[in-house]
């Protein structure tokens, strides 16, 4: 097996759907911001922290997507998009699809590796052979 096999191997369909996700997701709730200053009537220094503080962390998510606990964290993410519904009313909407498309992606993301890691070790029992010891 070659190193680009191996890379190919590695690479992760999960974690690429969701950090597609978070980064746009990031730009919707960096979008909040003035938003929420000039129709919902917030404080600049309050919607700077939510607005942009919800943006920095889904592009830090992103990042981290590596490890199990990022996935979880995600979800904190998407209740907080929704929660910020109480803010202005139309995020109740766009939390809630993107929230869908957080859990689809994780949902789908797991069944791609699964069946992956399937076809991959079908393939290496084909083509490896047999060892005789």
């Amino acid at each position: 097996m070659s190193a680009t096999d191996s890379a190919e191997r590695e690479r992760s369909p999960r974690r690429g759907m969701c950090a597609a996700v978070l980064s746009l997701e990031a730009i919707t709730l960096g979008l909040t911001t003035p938003v929420m200053i000039s129709i919902a009537d917030v404080d600049t220094a309050t919607a700077l922290c939510i607005g942009l503080g919800l943006c920095v962390a889904c592009l830090l998510l992103a990042g981290m997507l590596r490890r199990e606990w990022a996935y979880a964290a995600g979800w904190v993410i998407q209740g907080a998009a929704i929660g910020l519904g109480f803010v202005i009313p139309m995020m109740f909407v766009l939390g809630i699809i993107f929230a869908l498309l957080w859990g689809s992606a994780d949902l789908l993301g797991r069944k791609i590796e699964r069946e992956r890691a399937a076809a991959y070790a079908a393939f290496d029992r084909i083509v490896e052979p047999p060892s005789e010891d």
